[in-house]
């Protein structure tokens, strides 16, 4: 009879610990300027400016396209990026592109990068810009 309580507690616990599903097959890295030139010199990575279109007319990084964050079809833009092929996003200092990073992640994309610091740092660390 005393074995009875641990009995349940055990079978609970595995059932309970069995059942639960870690999603790892999407990831998001927060990487640094570079990381991320690396990543752009290898070619493995598209690259997303999420900045407002005004933003993204005073400099860039080369190859970047700009989806805006905040546009209200952003995700009907992002949907047209290829989630099986890892992605780079950044903005002006890294608040936007972790909340993209973020939306990425739940909406299936397997591999996500985000700058630290955004092209803030990106200029700060001497990396060029397109204008």
């Amino acid at each position: 009879m005393k074995y009875i309580p641990f009995l349940l507690i055990s079978f609970f616990s595995l059932t309970f610990f069995s059942c639960k599903q870690i999603d790892e097959s999407s990831t998001v890295e927060l990487i640094t300027v570079e990381e991320m030139d690396s990543l752009l010199e290898m070619g493995k990575v598209q690259l997303i400016d999420v900045r407002t279109p005004d933003e993204y007319a005073k400099g860039y990084i080369e190859g970047a396209i700009n989806i805006d964050f905040r546009n209200e079809n952003f995700e009907e833009q992002i949907e047209k990026i290829d989630k099986s092929k890892p992605v780079a996003v950044y903005c002006g200092r890294g608040g936007r592109s972790s909340k993209c990073s973020a939306y990425m992640k739940k909406a299936g994309f397997k591999k996500i990068y985000d700058l630290d610091g955004g092209i803030t740092e990106w200029k700060y660390k001497g990396k060029k810009v397109v204008k």
